[in-house]
């Protein structure tokens, strides 16, 4: 593992992220079902204004990508910080269309500072031998924003409404203001490469056999899981269960249904992200285990759209978040293998605007299919793309970014 001082400072950074994540994420459980108290008139401009944060993060990648040339990691946090506090304060008020995605493109500029910072100071501060540790511990302590956002946002909705929700998750992110400031040094390191423009990462993934695939497999994870699953979830579970299940004698709702199955995964991802990554550090570990989780999310998702006995149909539910677990981390850290080995900083912004374009096209993509035919139709569609991955991997050499390389 990096030493005691870079592993406190993942840690930091995590916890700053994951007050800054919880008002993002819990918009994906209640926004679907609460749309019309925010001033929306169809599901089409809630997917628009559920992607509009990822779609503004596209253009902006490169020139983040710079900004860190310039700025300290304690500077572009607490930037991010303010932006998040301020975006998710706007949800409380915002009742038009326009404002909805004004606040959507804020959230995006807070959200791409604070994952490109992410990527720089593990690439900086990890080794070949423990970079996989190091990204499994910031991916599983960043997603309790996301446990908090959709566990908690869910029930809160159901029970005071969106603009109320809303409210309560800004004054949970304003705190990170502070942490910002007391636990990120002031004097963090900036890179002086001057390697983050579009063209050098790209010149890198050209020249490098295998790194576009690295790329490619960010961005269609993106797209499945954050991009469709995340933001449709609810939608899901509402036509499989009419709405809703009875337990105890109480009904719960699909909104709180699925903020709590989505936030299972962000209650696990703390020690399993980790353990995820322990087990890709070790020789091999990259390829034995990722080619298994592009299959097993394939079948899971699959069978989310069949017609299965509630019971089962909530054990696949179960088991796509486990899934998510693994691909989320394991293509962070071949995006890292890859980078560390050819590209430097600038593949990872090549792999962070194609995880990006996933996420963006994901809500847009969803929401659209289901106007023409079905949410099930959405998820078989998903499924489809894993699998035309997993098969096109196994087809091709494993890529050299994803071997360990040996001295």
């Amino acid at each position: 593992m990096a030493d005691d001082g870079h592993r406190r400072h993942i840690i930091c950074f995590a916890l700053i992220t994951a007050l800054c994540l919880t008002g993002d994420s819990m918009l994906y459980i209640v926004l679907p079902l609460y749309y019309r108290e925010a001033g929306l008139n169809s599901l089409w401009e809630v997917g628009i204004i559920l992607a509009a944060n990822r779609i503004v993060r596209l253009p902006l990648n490169p020139p983040v990508g710079r900004l860190y040339t310039l700025i300290s990691e304690r500077t572009g946090i607490l930037v991010a910080v303010f932006l998040a506090t301020a975006t998710t304060l706007t949800y409380g008020f915002a009742s038009s269309f326009p404002v909805w995605l004004a606040a959507r493109c804020l959230w995006g500029a807070a959200w791409t500072l604070l994952r490109l910072g992410s990527l720089f100071c593990i690439l900086r501060v990890s080794t070949p031998d423990n970079r996989g540790r190091c990204t499994g511990l910031y991916n599983g302590l960043y997603r309790l924003g996301s446990l908090v956002g959709m566990l908690c946002g869910g029930f809160i909705a159901d029970a005071v409404g969106l603009r109320g929700t809303a409210l309560i998750f800004a004054a949970v992110t304003a705190p990170a203001i502070v942490c910002a400031l007391l636990l990120i040094p002031a004097g963090g390191q900036r890179r002086r490469s001057p390697d983050a423009g579009p063209g050098a990462g790209l010149r890198a993934c050209l020249r490098t056999a295998g790194t576009l695939r690295i790329a490619a497999a960010g961005g269609i994870v993106s797209l499945v899981i954050p991009g469709i699953l995340a933001p449709t979830l609810s939608l899901l579970i509402a036509a499989h269960t009419g709405g809703g299940v009875e337990f105890a004698g109480i009904l719960i709702g699909a909104a709180s249904l699925g903020g709590f199955f989505q936030a299972l995964r962000w209650a696990w991802e703390p020690w399993l992200a980790p353990l995820t990554g322990k087990l890709a550090d070790r020789r091999g570990g990259r390829d034995k285990l990722l080619y298994p989780a592009f299959a097993a999310g394939g079948l899971l998702t699959a069978a989310l759209a069949a017609p299965l006995p509630l019971p089962f149909w909530f054990a696949c539910l179960l088991g796509i978040q486990l899934a998510a677990t693994a691909l989320t981390t394991l293509t962070d850290i071949a995006a890292s293998d890859a980078a560390a080995r050819a590209g430097g900083h600038s593949l990872l912004v090549i792999y962070a605007f194609a995880a990006d374009a996933g996420m963006a096209v994901g809500p847009i993509l969803a929401y659209g299919m289901n106007e023409i035919l079905d949410i099930n139709d959405v998820y078989i569609f998903s499924a489809g793309l894993l699998f035309l991955y997993f098969l096109g991997y196994r087809k091709g050499t494993p890529p050299p970014a994803e071997r360990r390389r040996t001295r």
